[in-house]
């Protein structure tokens, strides 16, 4: 059953308690806020000292913090239990919510995966009326608790806009995942299956889109089919004029690092003049994006005959990347390219 906004909230099955006292039930009076976390997850920790510091801003409000450990590493309850108790002793002696352990995966089988909530930290605020009222990131709470407690949130355009991208965001993680096991086996056939599968469903996503026709034409090689699918693409970014849509399908057309030799040049040539232009007319890209997109659009230039813009944009390219706040091999990486490249105009 889908857990939404506005559902019912599901059963408390925490195995034990180490810090605070045993909660069997959510009680009306109150308003909970459920957080899954981990030791090992470095946002979650950080997320700790915030959640003590709403823990004492509304206690007086009815709520409680309820942080749920499901994701730890150790083998039994016992190990999670004796490792949480020592952890939590150094790290955080001053705590003043309750912390539950679970290794069964019964807490993220109720309230995780109903919801479409795959990564931690993740918070559900629990209401008077014991629905949930909010899913979410728990640095949104600050924002969010207010509007739950006054009761301004739960039905609100918001919190309904917020559902509907969280789940269209997860059910692509499911079928991203399934596609990511296939393709780990070169299993080229199976991958189709769960990228149509994906599409019918989530006709949206930019990500299963360039995987239908990135696994046509240039892992499959069927052109026939392929082609037809990438050319909608092409129209659809143009249309949407989103920055995401275009550099996707721009990378389907001339990533250096695809083979295209089955691909006929004046259909290939054809599409990258409708993007070139949209893309080099968008704002507002960070600099490293900018100066991969400007890649992709120079060899469009340089294939199409016009090597004066291409070495244009690649000169660009090379002034964009000098100093970027990104990691040293990927700079070095693409500024060895663009040189390259440069030495074949």
């Amino acid at each position: 059953m889908l857990l939404q906004t506005d559902s019912p909230a599901p059963a408390l099955k925490v195995q034990e308690w180490v810090r605070g006292r045993p909660l069997a039930n959510f009680q009306p009076r109150n308003v909970y806020v459920v957080d899954f976390w981990a030791t090992w997850c470095g946002p979650c920790v950080s997320a700790m000292p915030e959640l003590m510091q709403l823990q004492e801003k509304y206690r007086d409000s009815g709520v409680e913090v309820v942080a749920v450990a499901a994701d730890e590493e150790a083998a039994t309850a016992d190990e999670v239990r004796a490792y949480l108790d020592t952890w939590l002793t150094e790290k955080f002696p001053m705590l003043n919510f309750r912390v539950g352990i679970d290794c069964t995966g019964e807490m993220k089988k109720l309230w995780m995966e109903p919801s479409f909530s795959f990564g931690i930290p993740f918070s559900f605020v629990v209401d008077r009326d014991s629905r949930i009222a909010f899913l979410g990131h728990p640095a949104e709470l600050d924002d969010v608790l207010p509007k739950v407690l006054d009761g301004s949130w739960r039905t609100s355009d918001q919190a309904k806009a917020a559902d509907r991208k969280r789940i269209a965001r997860g059910r692509e993680e499911v079928f991203l995942s399934k596609i990511s096991a296939a393709v780990e086996m070169e299993d080229w056939k199976t991958a189709l299956s769960a990228i149509e599968e994906g599409v019918a469903v989530i006709p949206d996503s930019i990500h299963l889109r360039a995987a239908h026709a990135h696994t046509l034409v240039h892992k499959m090689r069927d052109m026939q089919t392929g082609l037809p699918v990438l050319r909608q693409l092409v129209r659809d970014a143009i249309d949407r004029n989103a920055e995401d849509w275009l550099l996707q399908a721009m990378n389907q057309l001339f990533n250096p690092a695809y083979d295209d030799t089955n691909f006929a040049s004046v259909e290939r040539l054809a599409m990258g003049k409708e993007l070139s232009e949209p893309i080099l007319a968008l704002t507002g890209l960070e600099d490293d994006v900018k100066a991969s997109s400007y890649r992709l659009v120079a060899r469009y230039y340089y294939e199409s005959g016009n090597k004066a813009r291409a070495e244009e944009l690649l000169e660009l390219i090379l002034k964009l990347v000098d100093g970027l706040p990104i990691a040293d091999d990927i700079e070095a990486e693409l500024a060895r390219g663009v040189a390259a490249e440069l030495s074949q105009l």
